[in-house]
């Protein structure tokens, strides 16, 4: 029997969706979520298989809350969000669902997922998904991370400065250390690079926590922040300091 989880704030929509299900009698419906938060604690309890997930939900994002998932189960998308953003996922997602959707259309892709021979590539083509870029447009204006049973929302105003760490990235802000399961180059690549410089392969800082800018050894800089941390500057980030504020 396969696992199935909803997770939509619309109760219409997960109403619509379970009915459309009783074609499949293979797949049984373990539970029901208003929003991310939920959705979170549900995928870690019943371990699903698949899930069914709308992306503009209250507190988190569809998007924000695969990102909090230790093990990812394949995801088909049912969500009312813009063609232009969905073509931005649409080749890495197993299926999108644009609300409202018929019952034709919703066969189609979980036939899809059922033909699938292994369920590991719908979970790659998932974890493909959420680091290849922001799904939705414009900047990253806030981080979603676990501090231990908890998720807390950073925004990126209160970011001093982030850290590579192996796999993860370390977020530095006034309330402490977080750990993120993603890259510097996707942090790179999505906050606003008027208020973020990469000034180093291991560091990108928030500009206004800048106070000066040292030699450091031959050929070498280093960023003074206001916390008082000092950071090594890599000639590309101290090219792309020079321009920034206009040195």
């Amino acid at each position: 029997m396969t696992r199935a989880i909803l997770i939509d704030d619309e109760p219409l929509a997960r109403e619509v969706v379970r009915e459309y299900l009783e074609d499949f009698p293979e797949i049984e419906v373990v539970a029901e979520c208003n929003d991310g938060f939920e959705g979170v604690k549900a995928v870690a309890l019943h371990k699903p298989d698949l899930i069914f997930l709308d992306i503009q939900m209250p507190k988190i994002t569809g998007f924000e809350m695969l990102e909090l998932l230790e093990e990812r189960p394949a995801v088909i998308f049912t969500s009312a969000f813009d063609e232009f953003a969905i073509k931005a996922f649409e080749a890495h997602a197993i299926d999108y669902l644009l609300k409202p959707f018929a019952r034709d259309r919703f066969k189609k892709a979980v036939e899809k997922w059922l033909e699938q021979k292994n369920l590991t590539e719908a979970k790659l083509q998932v974890q493909s998904l959420l680091e290849s870029s922001n799904p939705a447009p414009g900047k990253t204006e806030r981080i979603v991370v676990k501090s231990g049973s908890s998720i807390k929302i950073i925004p990126a105003a209160e970011v001093r400065f982030l850290e590579a760490y192996d796999d993860y990235v370390k977020i530095h802000t006034p309330e402490g250390v977080f750990l993120k399961n993603k890259t510097m180059a996707f942090f790179e690549n999505n906050l606003d690079e008027k208020q973020f410089v990469r000034v180093h392969r291991s560091f990108i800082v928030q500009v206004s926590q800048i106070t000066g800018l040292t030699p450091y050894e031959k050929d070498s800089y280093k960023v003074q922040l206001k916390t008082g941390d000092s950071l090594p500057v890599s000639k590309t980030g101290y090219g792309k300091l020079k321009q920034l504020l206009q040195i």
